[in-house]
């Protein structure tokens, strides 16, 4: 069954590595929430506030071992008063039946979704 993944996580500056390493932990904690693995993961839709020019976060699927997975990316539209430096993912995944998608939401991007936040 084909499900939809979700989550977000900002980062404390624009530079590539900040923007690297936040998305890698994104994902990783996604694998590892989903017990995804790479074969299961169908793509990889990435968006960044307009404050964030310095990387493609569609780069981290590599450092993840994700070297088949299309991936995209895109900037979201500036809108006043949105959680700045927000990285945010949809990953399309073949999950079991039965198992429900865990989403997940980091550091101030806990913000977007309360109830997503991890314990």
């Amino acid at each position: 069954m084909v499900r939809g993944l979700r989550g977000a996580i900002t980062v404390p500056e624009d530079s590539p590595s900040a923007i690297l390493a936040a998305t890698r932990e994104l994902l990783l904690e996604l694998t590892r929430r989903n017990g995804l693995v790479p074969e299961r993961v169908i793509s990889a839709i990435f968006t960044v506030t307009p404050d964030l020019r310095s990387e493609f976060p569609a780069a981290a699927t590599r450092l993840v071992g994700w070297e088949r997975v299309p991936a995209i990316g895109a900037v979201e539209v500036d809108k006043p008063g949105a959680l700045p430096r927000c990285i945010r993912v949809l990953l399309h995944v073949e999950m079991e039946p039965g198992r429900e998608p865990v989403h997940v939401y980091l550091r101030e991007a806990v913000s977007l979704r309360p109830d997503r936040a991890i314990k």
